[in-house]
């Protein structure tokens, strides 16, 4: 599996690429940051990042699309350029048919370190442990992006048995429920 994970920004949008399965070591094909000036005109800076992320899903051509589900932050300002940054990367991959999952914080720190709380220095310094890399990736956003994708790779085959299992209950409960057939509604002479 081929994952290309972003963890959404502005100023700074971490891309990162990893191929592996669950069990065996990972690879990262590619990690990096498409960077926007803080001054320009919004529009602008979306679109930079547009042409970042193409960029990236032509050279690699992934399978699947890791984005950094937005949470509630303190700072509208800082959330709003997220979401903005995130919505971005899923629009490039959904107009390829590329699936988008979306993972929160917590669960990719819980996925690369074991701990829904560790901090930045943890997930570089496990992400360089898992893809056997030199040093941790700089900035910490292209960290981010390749612990995005690990999560994924070592998510996504859980979750689709769950999305199956659930599918296939609720067909089973539909083939349960029996069928009720129109009768006509006669009017009761008073």
């Amino acid at each position: 599996m081929r994952v290309l994970g972003v963890d959404p920004g502005l100023t700074r949008c971490g891309v990162g690429v990893v191929e592996g399965v669950v069990g065996r070591p990972l690879t990262m094909l590619g990690v990096g940051v498409v960077r926007t000036p803080a001054d320009a005109e919004l529009g602008h800076r979306l679109v930079a990042i547009e042409r970042g992320i193409e960029e990236w899903l032509d050279e690699h051509r992934p399978e699947f699309v890791a984005v950094e589900r937005v949470f509630s932050q303190h700072n509208v300002r800082t959330v709003m350029g997220t979401a903005q940054a995130s919505a971005v990367a899923m629009l490039c991959a959904s107009r390829r048919g590329i699936p988008v999952a979306l993972h929160t914080p917590s669960e990719v720190k819980a996925a690369v370190t074991g701990s829904g709380r560790a901090d930045k220095a943890q997930v570089g310094a496990m992400v360089t442990r898992l893809l056997r890399l030199d040093a941790p990736p700089k900035p910490a956003d292209a960290a981010d992006a390749l612990a995005l994708a690990v999560c994924h790779i070592w998510r996504a085959p859980a979750v689709n048995r769950l999305q199956q299992a659930h599918a296939a209950a609720a067909a089973s409960r539909t083939a349960r429920v029996p069928r009720t057939s129109a009768v006509p509604v006669r009017k009761v002479p008073r």
